[in-house]
């Protein structure tokens, strides 16, 4: 895929799109651009795209319906299967997402009660 957005405006543009989400923080974790809620991450700036931590069955689901989600692989790691990557050229599209990227922020946030 090709980035034609310089990373640092890929930034900013997930930074107006998620920050203003309730109780989303962001910061650098290991290199990378992350977005936090309750002091976990939910989403991470990686390569062309942001990965996002769903479900395994949502996760799942999206690899295998949707032709710009891959498996999060950040730096080539393999992560978990609660991670996937979602590929966007234009970082505006992302806004798209949104309800994917609430659905993740309400999962974390959830998650850590347990």
């Amino acid at each position: 895929m090709n980035n034609d957005v310089p990373e640092a405006s890929r930034k900013a543009q997930l930074d107006a799109l998620l920050l203003k989400l309730p109780g989303v923080s962001a910061r650098k974790i290991n290199g990378l651009d992350a977005y936090f809620v309750s002091d976990k991450m939910f989403a991470c700036i990686s390569g062309n795209g942001i990965g996002l931590r769903l479900p395994v069955a949502a996760a799942t689901e999206l690899q295998f319906s949707r032709d710009n989600v891959v498996a999060f692989q950040p730096g080539g790691m393999t992560s978990t299967r609660e991670w996937i990557q979602i590929d966007r050229a234009d970082a505006t599209e992302y806004e798209k997402d949104l309800e994917l990227f609430q659905a993740s922020l309400e999962f974390v946030k959830a998650a850590r009660s347990r």
